[in-house]
């Protein structure tokens, strides 16, 4: 008995240790920096509310949408392993160097995800978890499996589900959608093409070899260039409307508007840039992740200021300014 109870031990220890070794493995699979983009702009959104969570239902519907966009990279990773194995930026990802098995993913990430949405439905409200269950639908099924693969706008289809985050934020706090948080959807949404066209610049003859029409494979780096700064002039009057509006003050407005300059100018040098000189796209790249990280920032720091009032721990709202 004594024997058969030491190797139960061990065998215990053994799986614990294996567990453990393929942990940074399943956080990998998570996409932490997009997961931490993600969770910063909803903790903005729940900053910026009219209602003031209690701190425990706060730090739950923070931790509920956190995992709720891991899901959302696991299982990106999951149906994407394949052009994953052939692409440079990606072919270390856990999946391909098969650390870590498609099944265990796909089975990691649906347990993620329901567990997230099942979290903010429990202890926040429906709204907020039905807004959370929506965007890993739309990131997965919309962006991943359909537009990914099918088209060269994309990202433009995949970024309304990486603008998502501030709104959730809202609902969680507020169990409604303001027009507030749908402004700040509007500048990640406008923010993402020039950020991850930037980014495929570098990279078109890696999504061409995956088969993946992103825009510089499908009409060359001269018009990409155009498209991005398209949207760059779009993305700077857009992210000055939380100023013009009153719920950001002057700090943010003139944060928005400097760093709004800036972007524009990296966009007009990648416009006339030429096609060899692969400095300016990752200028723009590079910059254009701190230029939203300062934004909203600015934002946290700077809000206007609404009428606050608490929301118990029960997670009833008690009032917020809603649409």
């Amino acid at each position: 008995m004594r024997t058969t109870a030491i190797l139960v031990s061990d065998v215990r220890l053994a799986s614990w240790s294996r567990l453990a070794a393929r942990l940074p493995d399943f956080v990998t699979l998570m996409k932490p920096r997009v997961m931490v983009l993600a969770v910063f702009t909803a903790v903005v959104g729940i900053v910026i509310s009219p209602a003031h969570l209690d701190p425990l239902l706060g730090s739950i519907a923070i931790l509920g949408i956190a995992a709720g966009a891991g899901a959302a990279g696991v299982l990106n990773m999951w149906y994407d392993a394949d052009i994953d194995a052939v692409m440079a930026r990606t072919a270390r990802r856990p999946i391909p160097r098969g650390r870590i098995s498609r099944a265990e993913a796909l089975a990691f990430g649906l347990v993620l995800a329901g567990s997230a949405v099942a979290v903010l439905a429990l202890a926040l409200n429906v709204k907020a978890a039905t807004l959370l269950a929506f965007t890993i639908f739309f990131y997965i099924v919309v962006y991943t499996v359909w537009l990914k693969r099918g088209t060269p706008q994309n990202i433009v289809s995949g970024g309304a589900a990486g603008a998502l985050p501030p709104v959730i934020g809202w609902a969680a706090a507020t169990g409604e959608i303001g027009l507030e948080p749908l402004i700040l959807f509007l500048i990640v949404f406008l923010w993402t093409p020039p950020h991850f066209w930037a980014l495929s610049l570098n990279r078109a003859e890696e999504y061409a070899r995956a088969g993946v029409p992103m825009l510089p494979v499908v009409t060359g780096a001269a018009k990409t260039t155009q498209q991005i700064l398209i949207y760059s002039v779009l993305l700077v009057p857009t992210s000055m409307l939380p100023w013009a509006l009153g719920f950001a003050g002057t700090i943010y407005g003139a944060t928005a508007a400097i760093s709004g300059a800036m972007f524009i100018a990296l966009a007009l040098r990648l416009v006339r840039s030429s096609e060899a000189d692969r400095r300016p796209a990752h200028r723009l790249f590079a910059f254009s992740i701190v230029y939203l990280f300062v934004l909203f920032a600015a934002l946290l720091i700077n809000s206007g200021g609404h009428q606050r009032e608490t929301v118990p721990t029960s997670g009833h709202v008690t009032g917020s300014a809603s649409l």
